[in-house]
């Protein structure tokens, strides 16, 4: 088993959403340490979203670099917290971001 999960699709009530890590927990000169972030799309849909993760604390107190594991659990209740804050994957535009707890919600 490997923990380089990096992309997958999860089945959200009756919907197949394909996910991808884009970007790795990052240290920002402005921001400090962002979190890792997801995209997500729900398949044979325009409008994608991305999901923030808040920063591994391991990086907030200077230890050396991690980042969550991210699995589908997490992913489904990120999608279900998206589409619950306005998400409308049929729309078109840009992609939407919402911010998540390390948990997905």
């Amino acid at each position: 088993m490997s923990n380089s999960n990096n992309s997958g699709t999860v089945l959200v009530d009756g919907a197949h959403y394909d996910w991808e890590v884009r970007r790795e927990p990052q240290w920002s000169d402005a921001d400090g340490w962002r979190g890792m972030t997801v995209a997500l799309q729900q398949q044979g849909t325009q409008r994608g979203a991305v999901l923030e993760f808040p920063p591994p604390k391991r990086l907030l107190k200077g230890l050396a670099r991690g980042r969550l594991q991210i699995n589908d659990a997490i992913v489904a209740r990120g999608v279900r917290a998206a589409l619950a804050a306005g998400w409308e994957p049929e729309s078109r535009g840009k992609p939407m971001q919402f911010m998540v707890d390390a948990d997905g919600n």
